[in-house]
């Protein structure tokens, strides 16, 4: 009997092809293969809030799926894995309705996820009207764990922390604040550098919050009269999100303020803080010379951080060792040699610096000039080669030269090792969606150094408040800022007499912008107010 052939079955092509797909391919591949429609965006088929609570984010996170869209009584439900059909069965028992599986990238799901479930959380204040008659004496400490995630926030003190910290990142806050009185306990968040009034929970449970806050950044519960400092890190869906936590006691109790870090927040780059086209120019010059120190000086809160990492992510590359000594890291740059001050075991600046300069740096970052060894060390590291970057609490430019003599560093190592000064300050932003018009009056005007002439429409703006800027007029912030640039005029000044008033007329006559040059600018432009550039540049003298 003569053997047949057996014809190769078109599976097996198909089975050779998904062989060599991976991931996002090999689900395609699969979807394409059994007729499943392929949906590339998702964003503007969401669904309303409601809809979303029949349905735990712990299981959309677990399945990588997410109901988008209802046509004709049916679900449209985005899934990454085709062969995952389970879960659609178990969608199809939560919602009583028909589910259509339709595919997407594993990306696009996970980014609708966050942004359906990040909409609903937030509500602290409906949680704390539903607490008045409960307590809670859970205090044992807890893994980091996703803060949209309610399966591990049972507790109603630990699900209204969570829900405070994730309307204060959801609102742009960088720091909340809680300030606990005799009769109440007092919830604040730093929004855009101004303090903002959120929260009062009820007495009885101020305990019980302040606890939970110190049991997360792993604090001993027990002490209530020495100051603590502690670090939480949380994830956000996606985010994740460290925390520095201190606590100090005070009269009504502890007193708790959580500084958030939130990379996501974070926008380096000089052409993006909002320098003006000279200033940009002169300062990436000044960055990119071999030698010498640049300072950034301006109060805590200013940006003089993201400033200098701005910098440093633009004098990065393959053929330069860049080093950093902070107090502490805030945020991680890739390629970067980033080392924490830790004053328990003596590592200050002065002794991270002295190290540094044994690792053949080229570019050294120093946190903060704090006290005079510091100072002298970085100078030494200038003058033998290296470009050192660091920061200074001065008003203004011209300011930092003399608090550095002050310091007790001779005027003739500064003006041979100093390039350049910037001074900075946050403006923050006339809120969109409430700006209006109005006519200033001749003080506002000549308060700024402005004329009716200056102005680009006849009139300035503010924001009137409402419900996107929380009622504040503002939302976001913007730089302004004032480069010294150490020329050779500046330079004899210095040896002779490091006078700050002189050397600032000195500045403003070789073409320095003023702080507040640039916030009349901005006025002008519609961009901030009058008061808020005043609020910036007070003490500083023109």
């Amino acid at each position: 009997m003569e053997d047949k052939k057996i014809p190769q079955q078109p599976i097996g092509d198909v089975i050779a092809r998904q062989a060599m797909l991976t991931g996002d391919d090999l689900n395609k591949s699969l979807a394409v293969q059994f007729g499943m429609p392929i949906y590339t965006d998702l964003s503007t088929f969401q669904l309303s809030k409601e809809f979303y609570k029949k349905i735990p984010y712990s299981f959309v996170k677990k399945n990588l799926l997410i109901p988008f869209h209802l046509e004709n009584g049916t679900v449209l439900t985005a899934v990454s894995d085709p062969l995952n059909l389970e879960p659609l069965e178990e969608l199809r028992l939560m919602l009583d309705s028909p589910i259509k599986a339709v595919y997407s990238p594993k990306d696009l799901i996970i980014a609708a996820i966050h942004d359906c479930y990040e909409r609903e959380h937030g509500a602290a204040s409906q949680l704390m009207a539903h607490l008045s008659d409960q307590s809670d004496e859970n205090k044992e400490d807890i893994a980091v764990y996703d803060l949209l995630d309610d399966q591990h926030t049972q507790a109603p003190i630990i699900k209204l922390i969570n829900l405070i910290i994730t309307e204060a990142i959801q609102q742009g806050a960088s720091d909340i604040h809680f300030e606990p009185y005799e009769d109440s306990l007092r919830v604040r968040y730093r929004i855009d550098g101004v303090l903002q009034n959120r929260h009062a929970p009820a007495q009885e449970f101020q305990l019980s919050l302040l606890t939970r806050i110190k049991v997360m950044a792993k604090l001993d519960i027990a002490e209530h009269r020495l100051p603590q400092d502690g670090r939480i890190k949380l994830r956000m869906g996606r985010r994740e999100i460290d925390f520095r936590v201190s606590t100090v006691p005070v009269s009504g109790g502890e007193r708790i303020v959580m500084r958030i870090l939130d990379k996501g927040n974070v926008i380096l780059g000089l052409d993006s803080i909002g320098m003006m086209p000279k200033v940009y120019q002169e300062f990436r010059q000044l960055i990119s010379l071999p030698e010498g120190v640049v300072l950034v000086t301006g109060p805590t809160g200013s940006g003089k951080t993201t400033t200098l990492y701005s910098a440093i992510c633009e004098l990065y590359n393959d053929e330069t060792n860049i080093m950093t000594i902070e107090d502490p890291v805030e945020y991680n740059l890739k390629g970067i040699a980033q080392i924490g001050v830790h004053h328990k075991i003596k590592l200050d600046f002065a002794t991270g610096l002295r190290h540094i300069l044994r690792q053949d740096p080229d570019i050294i970052m120093v946190g903060e000039i704090r006290d005079v060894e510091t100072a002298e060390i970085a100078i030494q590291a200038s003058l033998t080669g290296h470009l050192v970057l660091s920061t200074l609490h001065t008003n203004d430019a011209p300011s930092a030269v003399t608090r550095l003599v002050d310091m007790g560093i001779e005027p003739y190592l500064l003006s041979s090792c100093l390039v350049g000064v910037l001074a900075q300050r946050l403006v923050r932003r006339i809120c969109p969606d409430c700006k209006q018009p109005y006519t200033p009056t001749e003080r506002e005007l000549r308060s700024l150094g402005l004329k009716n002439s200056d102005l680009p429409h006849g009139h300035l703006f503010h924001g009137a408040g409402c419900a996107s800027c929380y009622g504040s007029g503002y939302k976001g912030r913007h730089g302004i800022y004032e480069l010294m640039t150490v020329n050779n005029e500046i330079k004899k000044q210095i040896v002779i007499s490091p006078d700050a008033v002189e050397l600032r007329r000195l500045a403003l006559k070789t073409g320095t912008i003023s702080l507040l040059e640039h916030g009349s600018e901005l006025v002008s432009k519609g961009i901030t107010t009058v008061a808020e550039v005043l609020r910036v540049t007070r003490g500083v003298e023109e």
